[in-house]
C-alpha cells in the first residue's frame, strides 16, 4: 500500500474527516431544491434545506448531597475497537448529549471482532489496547467530560466478566490475558477498581440462581473484587444488593452499550442506565475516590438502587416533605421520579413536581416504591 493510501486509511478509521474541494452549507432557510453553483474556480456549494435544530445537551437535575455533588456516569461502553459499532469520538459526544458528567470505554481485551485480524486495521496499533481512550481523550477535554481509563476482562463462567476502572495502561493487563487473576492483580496494581460485570452472563441459564461462585469469593478475599453490576443493558439483578451490602461493594449501573445511543435508547432517554457518583468535586480523581469509598447508587429504568444510607440521603436532598394539618406536600427538586405508597394508595411524584397526601392520624411512614435498598426492599421514609 502507498504512503498516501495508507495515509488516508489511517486518517478514515481514526474519525478524521478528508476535505475534497467542496464546501458543504448546512443552511436552514434555504430551498432543499436550490441546485448547486459552481464558482469560479471550480468549487460549489450545496444546499440541504430545513435541517432539525440540534437539541442542546440535556441536563439531569439532582441536588448536592451534603457535602457531595451527584455526578452521573456510565462506565461500562463499547466501541469499534472491540464489538461495539460507535467511534470512541461518538461516545464521548452522546455522552454529553445525555447529561452525563463522566464515562469509561471498556472494550474487550479477549474479543475485538472489528479490530485487529478484523475489518478495522491499524497495523502498529493493533496490540494498542489503549487506543479507544487515546482516541476519545481529547474529545472529552474539550467537552469537559470526565474520562476514566478502563477495559473490559472477558472471561466463561466462573468468573465471568470484570471492568476494571481507574487502570494507567491496559496493555500490561492484556499481557498476561491467560491468566484471569494475574488480569485482576496487575488491574489492582495500576490501583484499578474492579467490577463485576452482568452476573448472571455468561454460563447461567434462565432460571438458573445466581449465586457468588468460589471464584468470586476468592477474588474478593484477595481485594480485587470492588464493586457488581446490579443493573445491566436491560436487566436488573435484586440479588446483587444483598452481596453489595453482606460484603461493602459497590453497587453499579451501566449500560454496557454496543450500538449507538440512538439506536439503543432513542433520543435523551432519562430512563437509561446510569450510576449516581456522590463526588467530593467534579473531578476525575474525586470520581475515584467516591467509588473505593463505595459512594455510589445506580439509576436506570426509572429505579434508584444502593444501599439505605446512600438512598435515604439523596431522598433528603432531592424531596423537600412539608407537613400541614392533616396533609403532606411533597417537592421534589431533581428529576428522578418517585413512586410514593401513603396507606394503600400509590401516587406518582414527578420529577420537578408536587403531590400533596391526605395524612390520616395513623400514616407514619412513606414508601418509595421506586427506590430499592435490597431484594423487594422499598426505601421507607419515616414521618415525625
Amino acid at each position: 500500500m502507498s504512503d498516501r493510501r495508507h495515509f488516508l486509511k489511517q486518517l478514515a478509521l481514526l474519525g478524521t474527516v478528508a476535505v475534497s474541494p467542496f464546501s458543504v452549507a448546512w443552511g436552514q432557510n434555504e430551498s432543499a431544491s436550490s441546485p448547486a453553483v459552481p464558482s469560479a474556480d471550480g468549487q460549489f456549494a450545496v444546499s440541504y434545506g430545513n435541517i432539525r435544530t440540534r437539541k442542546p445537551a440535556r441536563k439531569i437535575t439532582v441536588p448536592d448531597v451534603g457535602e457531595y455533588k451527584v455526578l452521573k456516569g456510565d462506565f461500562h461502553i463499547h466501541t469499534v475497537f472491540s464489538d461495539g459499532a460507535v467511534m470512541p469520538q461518538a461516545r464521548v459526544a452522546e455522552a454529553v448529549d445525555n447529561g452525563l458528567d463522566v464515562i469509561s470505554i471498556t472494550d474487550h481485551i479477549e474479543y475485538r471482532p472489528n479490530f485487529g485480524g478484523g475489518r478495522l486495521k491499524l497495523l502498529d496499533k493493533n496490540d494498542d489496547f489503549n487506543i479507544a481512550y487515546d482516541l476519545a481523550k481529547p474529545e472529552a477535554d474539550k467537552q469537559n467530560l470526565i474520562l476514566v481509563r478502563g477495559t473490559e476482562i472477558t472471561k466463561g463462567m466462573p468468573p465471568g466478566h470484570f471492568n476494571a476502572l481507574f487502570i494507567e495502561d491496559a496493555n500490561p493487563i492484556a499481557a498476561v490475558v491467560d491468566d484471569w487473576k494475574r488480569m485482576l492483580a496487575v488491574a489492582c496494581d495500576q490501583g484499578g477498581f474492579i467490577h463485576w460485570n452482568h452476573p448472571n452472563f455468561p454460563g447461567f441459564q434462565p432460571g438458573d440462581p445466581m449465586r457468588f461462585m468460589d471464584e468470586h469469593e476468592e477474588t474478593y478475599k484477595n481485594g480485587h473484587l470492588h464493586g457488581i453490576e446490579i443493573f445491566n443493558g436491560t436487566t436488573y439483578y435484586p440479588i446483587v444488593s444483598q452481596w453489595c451490602e453482606e460484603r461493602n461493594l459497590g453497587t453499579i449501573a451501566n449500560s454496557d452499550i454496543h450500538a449507538s445511543e440512538w439506536n439503543t435508547y432513542g433520543d435523551q432517554n432519562l430512563l437509561r442506565p446510569m450510576t449516581l457518583i456522590f463526588a467530593k468535586e467534579r473531578t476525575h480523581d474525586s470520581v475515584k475516590e467516591a467509588f473505593f469509598a463505595r459512594r455510589t447508587v445506580g439509576f436506570a429504568a426509572g429505579m434508584v438502587l444502593g444501599p439505605q444510607e446512600w438512598l435515604n440521603k439523596l431522598f433528603a436532598a432531592c424531596v423537600t416533605v412539608n407537613t400541614r394539618p392533616g396533609l403532606l406536600e411533597l417537592v421534589n427538586k431533581s428529576d428522578i421520579p418517585c413512586q410514593v405508597q401513603a396507606g394503600g394508595a400509590m401516587r406518582e411524584l414527578p420529577a420537578q413536581g408536587r403531590l400533596n397526601i391526605y395524612r390520616s392520624n395513623n400514616l407514619n411512614k412513606l414508601t418509595v416504591m421506586n427506590w430499592l435498598v435490597g431484594m423487594n426492599q422499598p426505601l421507607e421514609i419515616a414521618l415525625g
